[in-house]
């Protein structure tokens, strides 16, 4: 017998699903309230003109969760934050928007809006990003609570139904609706628009990252049951809902009656604890999703809601990505997230991401390169692959060079220093970069953005110096700074046409009035922005308060910089070789942040309790110092180190930043960089177990293997390839179980002139599994690899693998892409001899072994070069 309650909550499902299928009913294909549409062949439409719709942008998550009180922690007005951010996404060209909205800050637990300051400062933000011509789609359910990195303090009703709830409990699907309702009828303070009303809230994407299972007819009804709650309020904008996120139960999504689909791409996974190095192109070489002949895929629009290059701080990642995503069909595309400005010095918000125009200055201009490779290429418009692809249309991307190229007669961007000129210097309108080109020649490490007003008459922007300090994705903290601002003056050459060689630049920003004159075109720049002006031209048209890309000329945003006065934050980022040759010159090369003007920086080398040398260094960039320790010096043994920074009557020694130096008689610190002196011959460590655990990458591949540590009969350390045994039900599974990355390119740097010298790898190593199946593959800087069977026994030994054994092979492209349905592993059409000296990644690879009732392991104790 059904009890009251049950019975009403009956009668309130059948009322909602009564409304939802009238919405669905009722719901033109052409929507006539929206600013765009989706046509029948599933591409999404300017409303006016009927144009196809690109757009490119960021996620930014200031008005909730840890932004908002990391942000209200350090004393950062809200408001302002989200102001600079906005001007500093639309000075990279950002022309979209997206957030999954932390519903559980605006939510009651039954779903009812709750008019609080998350809410408040949300629509500041959408009233900010309008007033610079950013489109929106917003995406209302997260279902995340609010905590991390910290607890969890939210109160609604995501705090009570989990994702695996919230699709099948009916007080769970209740609330939702409740809250669609709610917020699509929500009148922004500031705009005073509906959000079902804005125009420039295209679309809304249902729910963030859902967790499903089948039956699969109960995600196609709630999918139709949310979709028709927005409708219901009488929005006709298009909807949209994730389809990747789930794919055991992908057509759920395919048969629901929505008029988009989302994706998202993490193609080297998430959460490394430190920066991934190596050529990860070919993991970003295509976006093949295995349904896009569907017709019931092809008729929907698709947008990517997240992507980024997790761990990943080369600034040549995002275009390739967006040249992928159109070829794939994509018409949005929104990296996750873009790093507030107050707290962008120590990436605490997500510390997989890190974006920044201020502290991540070449990546942020790889991302308005981005921008300009989506809205260029044509959806759906293909490319040869990797690396035949590092040059398309306008565009150019090395990964040896660092750099990403944008090229047109009007406009040109760059990443890096580029030796490319100019297509047509006289008819450039646009210039962006880090580091020097033909026309710019800048001595610091911000971006910089010239654009020109008139004829001879420019507005220069320059960023202040960034100088990274820490690696950015270790664990993070607000106390922990990763990355260094310091507002210096920089030489400046300008080989403009119509500028001459005796420009002159006049501050425009508050609180500036720096000025400089040109001789022979050069001169110098601090941080702010500029009327560049040839010499006599007139500028009186021009003012800080005219009008410039949705604002005015005056407006520069940028964290105030650290001074140098006595106990500073001078720091130094150095990683000392794992290795040096003897009798041979030794290069070293180092960070340093904070060295003024006059400073001077030498270097003490001693071997140890031998000789000790004072040795000048040199400063080829802007917080770069590079020495040479000589050969008399380098006979075998160990080299210990020393950087020491002289400013005025003050001495500073690093590591540590101690006062005094270490020929003092008094200096006491025992503090040291050191090298291994070798002779040659000697075998190079590519990985060992005992030091390398936070500098690779081991990860599983199937979805019952993991990876551990343990120690050897010996006492050593070795790294564990795990294979568990089967779950009830699990097929068997076949390919790779599990694998170790680790990057060496630097290793074999520091003994360059050795490199003819070795002609095996040696593999420490053991397996519980008879006749184990593995492979050692070595990867070039073009990502070419080659592979060799590593065969083991049941007894750790050395195995040993000439050189001449390794053939072509495919590269396992792990850590593994996200969504799954990406490809594992990429090989080029052509492999040229292998030659070491362009080696620079490791892998050994365990495969799948037939299932067994126990675990399975492959124990890896060393790799080196011998």
């Amino acid at each position: 017998m059904c009890k009251r309650p049950t019975l009403l909550l009956l009668l309130s499902c059948c009322f909602h699903l009564f409304a939802c299928a009238e919405a669905l009913a009722q719901k033109p294909a052409k929507a006539p309230g929206g600013d765009v549409y989706v046509d029948k062949k599933g591409v999404l439409r300017w409303q006016k003109g009927g144009q196809e719709v690109a757009l490119f942008g960021v996620n930014y998550t200031a008005p909730f969760a840890y932004s908002y009180r990391a942000l209200q922690k350090l004393g950062v007005n809200h408001e302002e934050a989200i102001r600079q951010d906005v001007y500093h996404l639309a000075r990279l060209g950002v022309d979209a928007f997206r957030v999954h909205v932390w519903d559980v800050e605006i939510t009651d637990t039954v779903g009812n809006l709750q008019e609080n300051e998350h809410l408040r400062l949300l629509d500041f933000l959408v009233n900010e990003l309008k007033q610079r011509g950013i489109k929106i789609i917003l995406t209302p359910i997260a279902y995340w609570n609010n905590g991390y990195p910290e607890k969890d303090t939210g109160t609604g009703f995501s705090s009570i139904f989990s994702k695996g709830e919230a699709y099948t409990n009916p007080r769970a699907i209740a609330a939702q609706e409740r809250y669609l309702t709610q917020f699509l009828n929500h009148r922004n303070a500031y705009t005073k628009a509906l959000n079902r009303e804005d125009p420039d809230i295209l679309a809304f994407e249902v729910c963030n990252e859902p967790r499903y299972h089948k039956p699969e007819s109960e995600v196609t009804s709630f999918a139709n049951r949310m979709a028709a709650a927005i409708w219901a309020t009488g929005c006709r904008k298009p909807v949209f809902y994730n389809v990747s996120e789930n794919p055991d139960v992908y057509e759920a999504i395919l048969n629901a009656k929505v008029d988009g689909l989302t994706f998202q791409w993490y193609p080297q996974g998430l959460v490394a604890n430190h920066a991934l190095r190596g050529n990860f192109l070919p993991y970003v070489d295509q976006y093949p999703i295995p349904y896009r002949t569907d017709s019931r895929f092809t008729s929907k629009a698709k947008m990517v809601y997240e992507f980024e290059s997790a761990d990943i701080i080369q600034p040549i990642m995002y275009p390739f990505m967006a040249r992928s995503f159109r070829e794939a069909g994509f018409q949005w595309a929104t990296q996750f997230a873009y790093d507030p400005l107050a707290i962008a010095y120590a990436n605490t918000e997500y510390q997989t991401h890190y974006l920044n125009l201020a502290y991540t200055p070449a990546k942020a201009i790889s991302l308005l390169i981005a921008g300009k490779v989506f809205r260029s290429v044509k959806r759906g418009q293909q490319f040869p692959r990797y690396p035949q692809d590092s040059v398309f249309s306008d565009f150019r991307v090395s990964y040896r060079q660092q750099l990403s190229e944008m090229n047109t007669p009007e406009e040109f961007y760059y990443t890096a220093n580029t030796a490319s000129a100019p297509k047509q210097p006289a008819k450039l309108q646009h210039l962006a970069g880090v580091g020097s080109s033909k026309v710019v020649s800048y001595g610091g490490t911000g971006a910089y953005f010239l654009d020109k007003l008139a004829p001879g008459v420019w507005r220069l922007e320059v960023m202040p110096d960034a100088v990274p300090i820490r690696d950015p994705f270790e664990k993070a903290s607000l106390s922990k700074p990763v990355t260094q601002i310091f507002w210096n003056t920089q030489p400046l050459t300008l080989s403009l046409p119509d500028l001459g060689l005796g420009f002159t630049l006049k501050a425009l920003d508050e609180s500036n009035s720096y000025e400089s004159h040109a001789t022979d075109g050069r001169a110098t720049v601090r941080p702010g922005v500029y009327l560049v002006a040839a010499a006599g031209k007139s500028t009186a048209a021009f003012t800080p308060r005219t009008a410039f890309n949705h604002g005015e000329l005056r407006e520069f945003a940028a964290p105030k910089g650290f001074v140098f006065l006595e106990g500073a934050q001078q720091q130094v980022r150095h990683t000392p070789p794992v290795q040096a040759t003897a009798g041979q010159p030794l290069r070293l090369s180092a960070t340093l942040s904070g060295v003024a003007p006059g400073d001077s920086v030498f270097l003490v080398a001693q071997h140890y309790y031998g000789r000790t040398r004072t040795l000048p260094t040199t400063s080829p960039a802007y917080a770069t110092y590079e020495a040479t320790v000589p050969a008399d010096l380098l006979y075998p043994g160990q080299l210990r180190y020393w950087l020491v920074l002289k400013h005025s009557a003050q001495v500073l020694t690093f590591p540590g930043g101690f006062s005094g130096q270490p020929r003092d008689w008094d200096y006491t610190h025992q503090e040291h960089f050191e090298v291994p002196i070798v002779a040659a011959g000697t075998p190079l460590p590519l990985f060992r177990a005992s030091r390398d655990q936070e500098h690779i990458e081991a990860r599983s591949v199937i979805n019952n293997s993991w990876t551990d540590y343990v120690t050897t009969p010996a006492g050593t350390l070795a790294l564990r390839l795990v294979q568990g045994p089967p779950r009830p039900g699990q097929t068997a599974q076949t390919g790779p179980a599990a694998s170790l990355r680790a990057y060496f390119g630097d290793r074999l740097a520091g003994r360059a002139a050795d490199v003819a010298g070795f002609k095996e790898v040696v593999v420490r190593a053991r397996s519980s599994q008879p006749g184990a199946q593995a492979k050692v593959t070595l990867t070039t800087r073009d990502a070419v690899t080659y592979s060799a069977q590593l065969p083991l026994g049941a007894e750790l030994q050395d195995v040993r693998l000439p050189l001449s054994a390794f053939q072509p092979d495919a590269l396992l492209l792990m850590p593994r892409p996200y969504p799954g349905f990406n490809a594992l592993q990429y090989q080029p059409a052509n492999a040229p001899a292998f030659k070491l000296a362009e080696a620079e990644v490791l892998q050994v690879i365990w495969e799948a072994a037939a299932a067994t009732d126990k675990p399975l392991s492959v124990d890896i104790e060393s790799v080196s070069l011998q």
